[in-house]
């Protein structure tokens, strides 16, 4: 028969126990999130002095001291430039037409779902805003994203102003690490990390990425456009390293968006 003192002693072993699973439950889900948050951050802000990484908020004329420092210029300072007028169809699909030293790429773009995104990249494409500048930045370990959109061809370009957040929902809830997953083919926006601070600065996902949901996915890329996405990536980074500017440049030599 167990004495009561017996009794007390295993309930007191068992709750000991149950606190040690929570425990590494919890460490377990902590490192978790660590990682998905790392690997966010690599779309942002490259340490190291690598490539920074997110979407500068200056104009581009090399005004911003806080931008070539590889920090985020605070928001407040983008609201010099008003983003573009809403003039397109919002109700339309549009396509975004990149031809690149390594292929043409081209991004179906729903602009019910993200009108200010495609707005903008209407806006900038007919400016010939993207004409001749690199895509920037190649990530091949952790995410595995080629990163656009920078006139200044370092990852410190912008637009002068931001766009706000969209569709940040659409590639479902968010898993215990707190991640979605971008199924390659995705073309979604860079930013700082902080609500609503797109410029012009994308990333096109060639393998499944997890990344947190505060990335606007606004188009698809097309399968030969993937290919030759895909191809750039097995070229890998440049000296070697696993985030940086491509071994194999891509210029985006023209960009065209119309409505289909």
């Amino acid at each position: 028969m167990v004495s009561s003192d017996q009794r007390r002693r295993q309930l007191a072993r068992e709750k000991y126990v149950r606190q040690q699973q929570r425990r590494q439950e919890a460490r377990q889900k902590a490192r978790r999130r660590n990682t998905v948050i790392a690997a966010s951050l690599a779309v942002v802000l490259a340490a190291g002095g690598a490539v920074y990484a997110s979407v500068s908020l200056t104009d581009g004329d090399g005004k911003g001291a806080d931008d070539a420092a590889g920090t985020p210029t605070p928001s407040a300072s983008a609201s010099a430039t008003p983003e573009p007028a809403m003039a397109i169809d919002q109700k339309a699909t549009y396509t975004m037409s990149l031809k690149t030293n390594e292929g043409d790429i081209k991004v179906t773009m729903d602009a019910a779902k993200t009108p200010h995104t495609v707005n903008s990249f209407k806006y900038l494409a007919d400016k010939k805003y993207f004409d001749g500048t690199k895509c920037h930045r190649l990530t091949t370990q952790g995410i595995f994203v080629l990163q656009c959109g920078d006139p200044k061809g370092d990852g410190t370009g912008g637009p002068g102003y931001t766009i706000p957040d969209e569709n940040l929902d659409a590639l479902g809830k968010a898993g215990a690490d707190g991640s979605v997953t971008f199924p390659a083919g995705t073309v979604a926006m860079a930013n700082t990390m902080q609500p609503n601070t797109g410029g012009s600065q994308f990333f096109l996902v060639y393998k499944d990425t997890k990344l947190p949901p505060q990335f606007t996915p606004f188009g698809t890329i097309d399968a030969a456009g993937l290919k030759a996405v895909q191809e750039v990536a097995k070229g890998g980074v440049e000296g070697g390293a696993t985030d940086g500017a491509p071994k194999k440049a891509v210029t985006v030599e023209k960009a065209t968006v119309v409505k289909q």
